[in-house]
């Protein structure tokens, strides 16, 4: 049974284009803008900052112009002061049939303004009534393809509309009735009607608020129970003690003091594992902040309690530094240390392989080469995974199935997330975090330039820092969709520098060149045998190199803040001062003005981090997009709406904590939506 003006070739739009099958699902498809209709303007007030406007006159005059497929029809419409012309080029008859002259109508659109005067094309046109109230006008996102077909937003409208008549405000609730009460809460079938059709901005709001609330507070009830499950159906190895490799490295291998918050973090971590339950945290900490020390010593405590430990890098040339580092870190103590990438020979991928089935080797570092069926440990105890989001859920249980029992787990981000992301996407994970630098390091000075004004003073900038011995980054973007201009940016940018500075020694590296180049490339500048290093974003991830002090970003305009504030944490590892430098073109948008006064402003990872929440949204943030999180947001968004988040988290965990199966009577309501919800993100999954 479909809706009335609905019909099966319409649903099956709805259901490709919108991923809407049922009522409740178009009831849930909510407006992303409301245009006030309360206010009526004068034509003389149009002006080019109002995106659409409601006038009361009357036609005076209708013209046909142009002819065949060019013909359009004008309509005269004026307010008794001042006129404007309303355009039409589709449905010219239905127009001519529909509306009288000198007659009262109430006409809303867009205005444009072409050759210095304004008219309206395609406006709404409806007959002035004295007692209507227009309220809010809800607008609805739609595709080309449905526009194509005459369902744009207005179609949408009426249809909801259609669908709250059907319906009959009698939707089943969704919350207990102790929290609808708790909170002052409207009934979901009147946050439904308002939310689409508010006639007032307090009854949006209020609408807003109930709906908002519902779908976080579900997200957290799913998270947390998960979370719970997590915590006591997977039994953990027990480190029980502190041994003498934990001992021995702290005494003689520990390269500087520790910060209170690495002490902080390593005995969140000791709790975790000598409990009786799989260890599942995340560990937060801003770029130089010290977390692979961390990583380290936690794999030490498993090698004190007779298991082994690995970690799993994005990239070979991460999993080498880590490797390098770790190595020379460890030499002092009587431990076993591999590398294991996709580019490891055969053989000694077998020696490898022999090894960690024996128990000779204790600590294995690599990529997603270790997640490789031939790869078995005898005994792993404890896995940390660096950058999260770039290795799915299947490939992380992949490392647990190595065990009977699954080892402890260890998550490294590379840049903080913003807590309500951290509350949502890992939600599930115990979350550690490291908020300070290690003594010594100075804040790094961060300057904007524009490309056609300050090349010469920054070429002579660079000449100094590198005759005090420094090295040099300069990082040039390299988008996919133009990828032959980039690279031709890259190789012009490295030419440039080669005739700029004869004398000095220059690598370059980006993706299209062979591994083993790259990997040369690198390692040219590791070992200072190359002064500057022109490269694509290849870099941003772990590379370590101390006596690099300048980091130069061309084209800045062209990424994120998350992204240059990576880039920028190549630089400031070691004692002297360094510098970042953003060069850009000077046609640059608001937005990224915005992002380089951040950039220039702060070094703080964690305040950069929700600035870049504000300004592009969860959706866009790399590896977030619904990834984690367990149900589809309609209405909330976890950019604006963090008071919701941690009101749904305090929430669901009060309920959790006095009721952990839900088994309640007053709790079934919630079991059945958990249900639905699930059900729902099925479909979702199907679609996508």
């Amino acid at each position: 049974m479909y809706l009335p003006s609905m019909g099966p070739k319409r649903a099956q739009l709805f259901n490709k284009e919108l991923a809407i099958f049922t009522i409740k699902d178009l009831l849930y498809h909510f407006p992303y803008k409301y245009i006030d209709r309360s206010r009526f303007y004068y034509i003389h007030e149009i002006d080019t900052t109002l995106t659409h406007i409601q006038i009361r006159g009357k036609i005076t005059d209708f013209q046909l112009l142009g002819e065949g497929r060019n013909q359009r029809l004008v309509a005269k419409f004026t307010d008794g002061q001042s006129s404007i012309e309303l355009v039409f080029f589709k449905g010219l008859k239905f127009v001519l049939q529909a509306y009288q002259l000198h007659t009262d109508y109430v006409v809303f659109g867009k205005p444009s303004l072409f050759n210095g005067s304004f008219s309206i094309v395609h406006p709404d046109i409806e007959p002035y009534k004295e007692e209507a109230k227009m309220g809010f006008q809800p607008l609805y996102h739609t595709t080309e393809r449905m526009k194509s077909k005459y369902l744009n937003s207005k179609a949408v409208q009426k249809l909801i509309h259609l669908a709250l008549q059907q319906i009959n405000l009698s939707l089943a609730e969704t919350l207990p009735t102790y929290i609808i009460q708790k909170y002052h809460f409207v009934s979901l079938s009147e946050a439904i009607a308002n939310a689409h059709f508010p006639t007032n901005m307090a009854l949006l709001e209020r609408a807003q608020a109930r709906l908002k609330f519902e779908e976080l507070f579900y997200i957290q009830l799913a998270i947390l129970r998960q979370a719970n499950k997590l915590k006591t159906s997977f039994k953990g190895f027990q480190f029980t003690h502190i041994g003498d490799m934990f001992n021995g490295y702290y005494e003689k291998c520990l390269p500087f003091t520790l910060t209170n918050a690495q002490k902080k973090v390593l005995k969140e971590i000791r709790n975790d594992v000598r409990g009786a339950h799989q260890m599942n945290r995340l560990l937060q900490g801003d770029v130089g902040s010290g977390k692979t020390i961390v990583a380290l010593m936690s794999m030490l405590m498993a090698i004190d309690n007779g298991y082994q430990a690995c970690i799993m890098a994005p990239t070979e040339i991460l999993a080498t530094q880590h490797f390098e580092t770790i190595h020379a870190q460890l030499e002092a103590l009587p431990l076993t240390v591999e590398l294991l990438t996709g580019s490891t020979k055969k053989k000694e991928r077998e020696r490898i392989h022999a090894g960690l089935l024996d128990g000779s080797i204790h600590f294995l570092i690599g990529t997603h080469a270790l997640i490789e069926d031939t790869v078995k440990f005898q005994n792993l105890g404890l896995v940390v995974i660096d950058e999260q989001h770039r290795f799915g859920v299947a490939q992380r249980a992949k490392l647990w199935n190595k065990n009977t029992r699954p080892p402890h787990v260890l998550v490294m981000t590379a840049t903080p997330i913003p807590r309500t992301l951290a509350m949502t996407v890992y939600g599930d994970l115990e979350v550690s975090v490291i908020d300070e630098l290690p003594p010594g390091r100075k804040p790094i000075i961060t300057n904007h330039i524009f490309e056609d004004t300050k090349r010469e003073s920054l070429n002579r900038f660079l000449q100094q820092q590198i005759s005090l011995g420094r090295q040099i980054y300069m990082v040039f973007p390299l988008i996919e969709e133009s990828e032959k201009i980039d690279l031709k940016n890259l190789t012009d940018g490295y030419q440039y520098m080669r005739s700029i500075f004869p004398d000095l020694s220059i690598s370059m590296v980006h993706g299209k060149m062979k591994p083993v180049e790259k990997e040369a490339a690198m390692q040219e500048f590791i070992q200072h045998k190359a002064n500057i290093l022109v490269a694509t974003t290849v870099i941003e991830v772990g590379v370590n190199v101390p006596n690099a002090s300048v980091m130069v970003i061309e084209n800045a305009e062209r990424f994120g803040l998350a992204q240059l504030h990576q880039l920028r944490g190549r630089v400031g590892r070691g004692a002297d001062q360094s510098y970042c430098v953003l060069v850009t073109s000077r046609k640059i948008s608001n937005e990224t003005r915005k992002r380089l006064e951040i950039m220039t402003r702060t070094n703080d990872g964690f305040e950069i981090a929700e600035a870049d929440l504000q300004l592009r949204g969860p959706g866009d943030l790399e590896g977030t997009q619904q990834s984690g999180i367990p149900f589809q947001l309609h209405i909330a968004n976890l950019a604006r709406d963090g008071a919701f988040v941690q009101l749904g988290r305090e929430c669901a965990s009060e309920i959790l904590n006095g009721d952990p199966q839900l088994s309640k009577p007053e709790h079934a309501i919630l079991l059945l939506e958990l249900k639905n919800k699930k059900k729902e993100q099925l479909n979702w999954s199907i679609i996508s």
